[in-house]
């Protein structure tokens, strides 16, 4: 790889690791409110929107993954977790300090829209963390025995399997806290899997584009990395 090409690759990561940062932010600061879908009559999904921005997440670390290797998409990761915990620690400082008689947004406001994001975005954490892992784990594991073949096939299992376990871990842990009624538990994981599971599979294509660019641009082979280079 030449020096050009090393700085471009460098530049595309951080432009990545950007719009990675930002979707998990704002998935944990906007999760309280919940929307509903109806696909096609078939099935009626009530989510949070939280999970909206999740999946750019899970797209994002696949294509580092493949372009750039496990280590670069570990990474990304553990940046993530540093960038939640910062925002958490701004939240309950915002949350602390008292509101003047003339500000828009008032103490019980502010504390409505924010004051459970301290046990959310805890939650949250943990679960992003193991799901994330998980995500990276399995799509290496698929890359490394289909010999880089099958873009799809590690695409979707490794997001399958990391969504499952991170809107299980997610909602329990709200569930423990008192934050969900338990009641609501069984319905939000299903429409919370569903959903992401969905989503998972009309990314793939934006997933084959962005290895195609990433190929042409750098000369790469079907299955080589960026750092093997």
């Amino acid at each position: 790889m030449t020096a050009l090409q090393k700085i471009s690759a460098d530049r595309i990561y951080l432009i990545l690791a950007a719009l990675f940062i930002t979707s998990l932010v704002v998935s944990n600061l906007i999760f309280q409110k919940f929307f509903y879908w109806d696909f096609f009559g078939l099935y009626r999904f009530e989510i949070s929107v939280g999970v909206l921005p999740y999946p750019i997440t899970f797209l994002i670390t696949d294509s580092i993954s493949e372009i750039y290797g496990k280590k670069k998409a570990n990474q990304v990761v553990t940046i993530g977790i540093f960038a939640s915990v910062f925002s958490l620690l701004i939240i309950l400082v915002a949350n602390a300090v008292p509101a003047t008689s003339w500000a828009p947004v008032g103490d019980e406001v502010f504390s409505n829209v924010f004051g459970s994001t301290t046990i959310a975005v805890a939650a949250s954490m943990m679960a992003y963390l193991l799901a994330q892992y998980v995500d990276i784990y399995v799509y290496h594991f698929w890359k490394k025995l289909t010999k880089g073949k099958y873009l799809w096939l590690r695409n979707n299992f490794s997001t399958f399997s990391s969504q499952f376990v991170d809107t299980f871990a997610v909602v329990f842990l709200l569930s423990v806290f008192g934050e969900l009624e338990w009641d609501l538990f069984g319905g939000l994981l299903l429409s919370g899997f569903l959903f992401k599971a969905l989503i998972a599979l009309l990314d793939t294509p934006l997933l084959y584009l962005v290895v195609y660019l990433f190929r042409k641009k750098f000369n790469l082979k079907q299955g080589e990395e960026l750092q093997e280079s």
